[in-house]
């Protein structure tokens, strides 16, 4: 049993306090792996080591370590974790957690709030966002509390599921599996429909600016620029290689901050008077509002994987923690975007993002929208990854030879590209299909579930009647949003098509 040398952290004492029995897993890319000669009953290696939490820790350099299966035991039994210098610190995570949650939902922000009007509309970014951060510190102690159970260092949302149901009532041991596809089928779809709401916007953002340029009476339409797109997208797409992308990520990142600088500056100046504004729009909007809302929330996914990172994960939670001072700030930002946005342009109609009401006379706000179209391309290369890392690993078992999976998987990646645009093109409404897209996958990924798991995961002996109360109340929540938000966007986009054909740009 060998393992590649790498920098180690560890204790000075034998074993971690009762205080972190759960605490603390860190993904290991190019870390050390442990491999094992025969199989060994309650240890799951999953690529990842362990480490000790707290500042007692020293840094070994340059010295081979050949962990054995008995220490490995100990060390996940004790809640310790060996981390590398890949692991990332407190700041990072968080940057990681505001980056993560900020895309075009921030964007959809007064749109949010025009459907619900000035008070409901915004007082709901505020009441989403806690719940949506509480189930997020649901999700992560389950995967405290179920790697200490099975004696795993760390979980993804789809294991947490599947380990959740495994370890709960008898009744739900025999469809643990279901769970997981569960999970991950809802996962795919929320970023195939974040790939698709990208093309559409994309697509608006260069219609409007080509527009500009040509002034031109009958421009092609929206889906015709996404047609365009495509050249770009197919062969970007067939990158497997995920190091190009994350280096243009931080381009990306920084053209968002730009433009929401620029975006803020505009929406300030010369706001109507609120009372000019309803403080209730209407009910038959409100669904549209909490699909919007929490779309935009739906960062669930990235929670577990940055706090498998951290060097110092038990920073992660608390009142504090990392997670909510960058889901604090996250929160801060939809609720000002929405408000005054909504302010400066509540008194006609808000399109589905804010940077499609800006000024197209003026190349300053053009030149925002080319930002947020180059930020999302950037972006849908990202996103994209997560459904063919998915989806792929299932088809390619089925191919035999090098070849076969080779071709396999450019068929398949181009594919892929072309249904999330055939999807744009057939509804280029961007706030319904936000709405949709968050009523039917976000609400279930980022309010349903994680009650429910939070609730079968401390079954039956470390869960109250208070906390079941909650939880099935936030869940009936999830739920209630789920149904009646997932029907209110498929009438509207229906409405749409019977009364006007034509895009939101035109």
């Amino acid at each position: 049993m060998m393992a590649e040398k790498a920098p180690l952290l560890q204790s000075p004492t034998d074993s971690a306090s009762e205080d972190n029995a759960y605490d603390y897993t860190a993904p290991l890319s190019n870390g050390p792996v442990l491999e094992t000669a025969a199989p060994t009953a309650g240890l799951k290696t999953n690529n990842r080591l362990h480490r000790p939490p707290g500042p007692n820790v020293r840094i070994i350099e340059n010295q081979p370590y050949e962990p054995d299966i008995e220490t490995s035991l100990q060390s996940i039994t004790s809640g310790s974790r060996v981390f590398t210098e890949h692991s990332i610190g407190n700041l990072q995570s968080m940057m990681g957690i505001i980056k993560g949650n900020i895309g075009t939902g921030i964007l959809a922000m007064p749109v949010a709030v025009q459907h619900a009007g000035l008070l409901v509309g915004t007082m709901s970014i505020v009441l989403i966002g806690i719940i949506a951060v509480h189930c997020m510190h649901l999700l992560v102690i389950c995967s405290h509390t179920l790697c200490q159970k099975t004696c795993t260092v760390s979980l993804d949302y789809g294991e947490v599921a599947e380990e959740a149901f495994k370890a709960g009532p008898i009744f739900l041991r025999s469809v643990s599996k279901y769970a997981k596809c569960t999970v991950n089928v809802f996962l795919n779809i929320t970023q195939l429909g974040f790939c698709c709401v990208y093309i559409v916007f994309i697509s608006d953002s260069i219609k409007q600016v080509v527009d500009h340029g040509i002034a031109h009476p009958h421009s092609p339409p929206s889906q015709a620029f996404g047609a365009m797109l495509l050249v770009f997208l197919i062969p970007c797409a067939l990158f497997r290689n995920l190091n190009v992308l994350a280096h243009m990520s931080m381009f990306a990142n920084f053209l968002t901050f730009v433009g929401l600088v620029i975006i803020f500056q505009y929406i300030v100046q010369d706001m109507p008077p609120a009372s000019s504004y309803p403080l209730f729009a209407s009910w038959s909007t409100v669904p549209l509002a909490f699909g919007t809302i929490v779309f935009a929330f739906e960062g669930i996914s990235l929670v577990l994987p940055i706090e498998n990172k951290m060097k110092h994960p038990e920073d992660f939670r608390g009142l504090a923690g990392v997670l909510n001072t960058g889901m604090v700030i996250v929160t801060c930002l939809y609720t000002a975007v929405g408000f005054y946005g909504y302010m400066q342009y509540g008194h006609k109609k808000i399109l589905g993002s804010i940077t499609l009401n800006l000024p197209t006379d003026n190349w300053l706000y053009l030149s925002v929208k080319l930002m947020f179209a180059v930020a999302l391309f950037i972006s849908y290369l990202l996103q994209f990854y997560v459904p063919v890392n998915i989806v792929w690993p299932l088809i390619r078992r089925r191919l035999h030879s090098r070849r076969a999976r080779l071709y396999g998987e450019y068929i398949f990646r181009i594919s892929l590209v072309l249904f999330t645009y055939a999807l744009a093109a057939a509804v280029p409404y961007l706030d319904l299909f936000i709405a949709l897209i968050g009523a039917v996958s976000c609400s279930c990924l980022a309010l349903i579930f994680p009650p429910l798991l939070h609730t079968i995961t401390l079954w039956p002996d470390r869960i109250n009647i208070c906390v079941i109360v909650k939880n099935t109340l936030i869940t009936l929540f999830g739920l209630l949003g789920f149904a009646v938000g997932s029907y209110t966007s498929l009438v509207q986009i229906v409405n749409k098509f019977k009364g006007n054909n034509s895009t939101l740009t035109e």
